[in-house]
């Protein structure tokens, strides 16, 4: 029998060094002991040897067997080489490097590595060379040395592929993506680790997918998406425990205890912690132990005891010392800095971080890198050398900018751009204390273009892309895979909503949010291929955000700009008018966005007095606007808003030099709302050139949701009304809220609405749909761009877990009943060409969305903004159905009879509510709000 045959590709597939291939591997090598004893004693004994010390490599993985381990193998070797087999040599001196590198030996490891190299090359094997470039790799990436390990990887990976080794190639696009990470290219990793999870289902390897799925959660957590982290780490925790692999397990126990410790659940996280520990103890894995410790030690710091913090983050110094991992001792270094820090003991702070950086730059940890230098920038700013903390946050900040260019996707981007926030909120403060000490430096003016490049930066970037065309000449083929991505998406978001509606247990509205998710992510992960593979995205030049000067020329004589940034401790307003610039120091962000959001409430409330919302609007408006009542004279307002002032309107906020009791900032002003001062300057880039549309008006309202309409071909009214529905549906908002067991509730206040906007304009110039004729096909019909303005009368709702699913409802039933696709969605929205010079969503909460740090409100304003819109109307909550209908026929009246810009229009729409006592209460007219331009 031909042993070897059997031998050596089985023992090959334990070599990669993946704690999920030797766990699936364990009984493949174990099964050669079965195999008849060669006849030559000599090769016998090696065999024997080399067997046993397999074995022991398995046994608990714990130090003591793997030394045991070594010394086995080191009696095989002599015998293979007086032998002359090369082949077993190359797989001997193979196993050895390999447990070295388990017991942190890694320079040994290399060494063995090194010599088993060119006797794979000498045998013509390309499986093991390729392997053994593999290991290489993951050794010299332990190390800290991510280029090192790339060029071994790139050598690898070709070998792999041409022997047709899916087992080496997965592992191997694993290890690529596991750097990439580490030198803070997370696209880059996601790529390649998207690439690995099919091959390593391909053959069957649950243990590989597990790697791969937790590697991809690691990714997510970092780039701040905490619960889709989660929900990878929760596939690949069952997998890692069916295959047996505990050090698998404890890894994914620790990733999973790091997300609730960013959630804020400590004592969870303690829990995920003290489970994973004792498993990385059992099997020897220095590196996770060590890991472990130091995130213990971050709860312990954050649960604010120090003390207990420093004892274990000293256990995982010298831990991370004896396995070589740099990276990972440059971390705890920065983490002992900071519990130093907290204790005051600030010299000593600086002395573990300057300890920290040169280990973070060794090893290319650019996230690391940047992290560090915003700490030292803390230290010293603390120590009263603000300049010198200036000079760090810059560095700091410079490597944040970089590393979010080198992401792709849209979404990732975001979401990593709000982990970084507090570095630029620093970056803020830390100027507007030198703007004290030095007022006649700019410093207020440089912090003005900081808080620029802190927000809505991926909105810039949408448009400047919406500019360009930038989907023009893309693949067909992915739009079509795109298409129909959304035509899944919504059809088992609107089986959702109807679940909801009919109160289906838990557990199956459960199983079909996360089939939703499944193909958000694969959505968004079209969307980057999309965008990446345009013929126009390489040569796409993103703009900058603006400075002082850049903004001052947006402005006329009668504006002045309002912009906030909240601040942990200290909040800042800047005033701009052309020719000016002020800035004023605010309370912190808690006591601003407390007053903001009881504000709110007493608008939304339709029980509060008119003493509560009064009293709330003054309160909020000696915070925010008394600092600056001198500024503002009957000028008009635009306001970039930051954290809960973007929920509320500054329309109904009490104007700061006001006698009586309540006047809204209202009566004074024209207020406009925009995500940041340099959208304004992308939106007017993009229509100053562009040609007014032909005609008036495209108005859609009234559309039919349900079979049991009574417009449906042969269905009878529905007269089983209660006189508690009756009376419901006499209030009417058009609101998600207004979805129940038998769907959308009609709004019959829509079509007189429309109806009388249709009055005021010209036939020929307008556009209407109806009833069945309101419907998706209508609206995403090219037709639609030939109109200055277009108007949605229906119901909205927003979603502010995936604000990709917020959008407005359609017709939902075709003439015969059947359902049809009928809400329109942010992500349709994108895809539309609406170059209209006004978008009206007489809807509900058309203006909210998910709150992101560093982005603000994502939501359809983004949308279209990106279809092509440069101003937007909107609402800020549940509308009232018929107080809409009075405030948006007012509003035409006084652009098309009045001759009003439409800023000035809403102004005027909205006093006349707020002179009708049937109207008065903000809660009729304060919602809707314009975003964009005002000119």
């Amino acid at each position: 029998m031909n042993y070897k045959s059997l031998f050596l590709p089985l023992v090959l597939s334990s070599l990669l060094l993946s704690d999920a291939v030797r766990a699936t591997s364990k009984t493949q090598d174990l099964q050669i002991a079965q195999q008849p004893t060669p006849p030559d004693a000599t090769r016998a004994a090696a065999r024997q040897a080399l067997l046993e010390g397999l074995e022991l490599s398995y046994k608990q993985g714990t130090a003591e067997s793997l030394r045991q381990a070594i010394a086995k193998w080191q009696i095989a070797l002599p015998l293979w080489q007086k032998l002359g087999d090369k082949s077993y040599e190359a797989l001997t001196l193979h196993l050895i490097g390999r447990v070295y590198s388990d017991l942190g030996e890694k320079q040994q490891a290399l060494e063995f590595h090194n010599q088993a190299l060119p006797l794979y090359r000498a045998v013509g094997d390309r499986s093991g060379e390729a392997i053994t470039l593999n290991n290489i790799g993951a050794v010299y990436s332990d190390l800290g040395e991510k280029q090192q390990a790339l060029e071994f990887y790139n050598q690898a990976l070709p070998l792999f592929r041409a022997v047709g080794n899916r087992s080496g190639e997965a592992p191997t696009l694993n290890n690529i993506g596991g750097v990439y990470s580490a030198l803070g290219e997370k696209q880059q990793a996601l790529e390649f680790y998207n690439q690995a999870l099919p091959l390593w289902r391909a053959v069957g390897d649950r243990a590989g997918v597990a790697t791969t799925l937790n590697n991809i959660g690691l990714v997510y957590s970092d780039l701040g998406d905490k619960q889709k982290a989660l929900s990878y780490y929760n596939q690949a925790l069952p997998l890692r425990r069916a295959v047996g692999d505990r050090a698998g397990v404890a890894t994914t126990l620790t990733s999973i205890g790091g997300v609730y410790s960013a959630l804020g659940e400590k004592q969870q996280a303690l829990e995920f912690y003290n489970q994973a520990l004792p498993l990385f103890r059992a099997v020897g894995n220095r590196f996770g132990e060590a890991t472990t410790l130091n995130n213990i030690a971050l709860v312990y710091s954050d649960l604010e005891e120090k003390q207990q913090a420093l004892s274990f983050l000293n256990q995982a110094l010298p831990l991370y010392r004896a396995v070589g991992e740099r990276a990972g001792e440059a971390t705890t270094l920065n983490n002992i800095a900071r519990v130093y820090s907290d204790l005051g003991e600030k010299q000593q702070a600086l002395s573990f971080y300057n300890q920290a950086l040169p280990l973070r730059r060794a090893v290319g940890d650019r996230s690391g890198e940047a992290l560090t230098l915003f700490n030292i920038a803390n230290v010293e700013r603390d120590k009263g050398n603000l300049e010198t903390a200036l000079t760090q946050i810059e560095a700091s900040i410079k490597i944040i900018e970089e590393l979010r260019t080198k992401i792709d996707s849209q979404d990732l981007r975001t979401s990593y751009f709000a982990t970084v926030q507090d570095y630029y909120q620093f970056y803020i403060d830390l100027l507007m204390q030198l703007h004290k000490k030095e007022p006649t430096k700019g410093y207020a003016a440089q912090a003005l273009h900081i808080s620029e490049r802190s927000r809505a930066r991926v909105l810039l970037e949408l448009l400047t892309e919406a500019n360009a065309k930038i989907r023009k000449g893309v693949d067909s083929k992915l739009l079509a895979q795109e298409q129909s991505l959304q035509e899944q998406i919504d059809a088992k978001d609107k089986l959702r909503r109807d679940l909801i509606s009919k109160a289906a247990p838990a557990t199956t509205i459960q199983k079909l949010e996360q089939e939703i998710a499944n193909l958000l992510s694969q959505y968004q992960q079209l969307q980057t291929q999309i965008r990446t593979t345009s013929p126009k995205y390489a040569a796409l030049k993103y703009p900058e955000p603006l400075k002082l000067a850049q903004i001052q020329q947006q402005l006329d004589a009668n504006t002045v700009l309002l912009q906030y940034s909240l601040g942990k401790e200290r909040s800042y307003l800047w005033v701009v008018t052309p020719n000016s610039l002020d800035s004023y120091e605010l309370p912190p962000q808690a006591q601003i966005e407390k007053a903001a959001n009881d504000f709110r409430q007493s608008l939304v409330t339709v029980s509060a007095s008119g003493e509560q919302q009064a009293a709330a609007a003054k309160q909020l408006a000696q915070i925010i606007l008394t600092p600056v009542a001198n500024k503002l004279a009957n000028k008009r307002l635009v306001i970039v808003a930051d954290g809960a002032l973007q929920n509320i309107p500054f329309a109904a906020i009490t104007e700061p030099t006001a006698q009586e009791s309540y006047q809204p900032l209202l009566i004074n002003h024209e207020i406009v709302n925009l995500p940041s001062a340099s959208t304004i300057a992308i939106l007017r880039q993009e229509t100053q050139k562009r040609p007014k549309a032909p005609k008036a008006i495209a108005i859609l309202a009234d559309p039919v949701y349900s079979a049991d309409d009574s417009r449906v071909t042969g269905k009878p009214e529905n007269n089983s009304i209660t006189p508690e529905l009756d009376l419901q549906r006499s209030a009417l908002s058009r609101s998600a809220r207004n979805l129940n067991r038998n769907g959308w509730d009609r709004l019959n206040g829509t079509r007189e609405e429309a109806e009388t906007i249709l009055k005021l304009g010209s036939p020929k110039d307008s556009l209407a749909a109806f009833d069945f004729d309101a419907n998706y096909d209508w609206v995403t019909n090219a037709k639609l761009n030939q109109y200055r303005i277009i108007h949605f009368a229906t119901h909205g709702f927003a979603d502010d877990v995936n604000p990709e699913l917020s959008g407005i409802v359609l017709s939902l039933v075709d003439k015969q009943g059947k359902q049809q696709r009928g809400y329109l969605r942010l992500n349709d929205i994108f895809n539309l060409d609406f170059p209209a010079d006004l978008i009206v969503l007489s809807a509900c909460q058309t203006g909210q969305g998910r709150e992101v740090q560093g982005e603000g409100l994502v939501g359809l304003t983004r949308g279209l903004m990106y279809a092509g819109s440069p101003r937007l109307v909107l609402s800020l909550w549940d509308v009232d159905d018929e107080g809409t209908k009075e405030l948006m026929t007012q509003f035409y009246r006084q652009m098309w009879q009045e001759g009003k810009s439409p800023v000035a229009a809403l102004r005027a729409a909205q006093l006349s509510l707020w002179q009708n006592p049937t109207w008065r209460k903000p809660l009729y007219w304060a919602a809707f709000t314009m975003q964009g331009e005002w000119r």
